[in-house]
């Protein structure tokens, strides 16, 4: 039987074309069905916001997503969607991003009437932070982190453009500067009061507003980390006991393979017989 090394080259380069296609087919039927399955345990709606890194790239640097309008868009048609006596779990981890799609989020969130909880497996910084805190219930792993939700503007902290107008003569800063401290005052003030509102009247008014200034003033450096027993003492709802089936589900939302794994391990949950010594 003649074999045609034409057709069978063609038919590999076929093969491997569509592998990863079917192979992010059947991740995503994975992710369905154990979003499904979360659900009919917890009787809630289940939304995520994840963000990982994009494995496409520009000059070498990967693209890294972030809270937009449309991830705002697509929550805002997922609480519509969930009747007002159906709990809400919304799965985060992401740097943050825009604040305005992050209030858009916190607020719908907040005004839905069943029980809200942010589960947090490992990180939800900035305007992540202000979304969890509109939950009635933030679950975080013990080793998951919040963060401020001070207002960045460019490159710089909100509080430190502020700073330097605060802290220089103003004839010696330049007319740049002065309008980013402007738009840097405005911007710090209405996180702050987005803040009071997105926790209250959870939190009692003046707590809330404690609360806000604390997170948005400037105090710390933007990516510090917020862990369990801080927002504990904050007086945060914190539950430290993130359900198993949450860390199965991240496992399904890959970061791109690199040709050289910055982390490895063998991946089975080892178990210490007790009579071995």
């Amino acid at each position: 039987m003649e074999v045609n090394m034409g057709s069978i080259i063609w038919f590999l380069f076929l093969l491997f074309a569509f592998l990863p296609v079917l192979n992010q087919r059947r991740i995503i039927s994975g992710r369905l069905a154990l979003i499904r399955k979360i659900e009919e345990k917890r009787h809630s709606r289940v939304i995520t916001l994840l963000h990982r890194q994009e494995a496409l790239s520009f000059l070498g640097i990967p693209f890294r997503r972030f809270i937009d309008m449309e991830d705002a868009e697509r929550v805002l048609r997922a609480i519509r969607l969930t009747p007002d006596d159906m709990p809400i779990d919304i799965i985060l981890h992401t740097p943050g991003g825009l604040v305005l799609a992050a209030e858009q989020i916190a607020r719908a969130l907040k005004r839905h009437p069943a029980k809200v909880t942010a589960i947090v497996p490992h990180y939800a910084m900035s305007g992540g932070t202000l979304i969890a805190l509109a939950a009635d219930e933030i679950m975080l792993d013990e080793n998951a982190v919040l963060g401020p939700v001070d207002p960045q503007i460019g490159q710089y902290p909100a509080n430190s453009i502020i700073r330097v107008l605060r802290d220089k003569p103003i004839n010696r800063i330049d007319d740049e500067t002065i309008i980013l401290a402007d738009i840097a005052e405005k911007a710090t003030h209405q996180v702050y009061e987005s803040a009071v509102d997105i926790l209250s009247p959870r939190v009692e008014h003046e707590q809330a507003k404690k609360l806000a200034q604390m997170l948005s003033e400037g105090r710390w450096t933007h990516d510090f980390a917020l862990v369990c027993s801080t927002l504990t003492n904050m007086g945060l709802n914190v539950n430290c006991d993130v359900p198993e089936e949450i860390y199965l589900l991240m496992n399904l939302y890959p970061q791109p393979n690199r040709q050289v794994p910055s982390v490895e391990y063998i991946p089975i949950p080892y178990r210490r017989d007790k009579t071995s010594r």
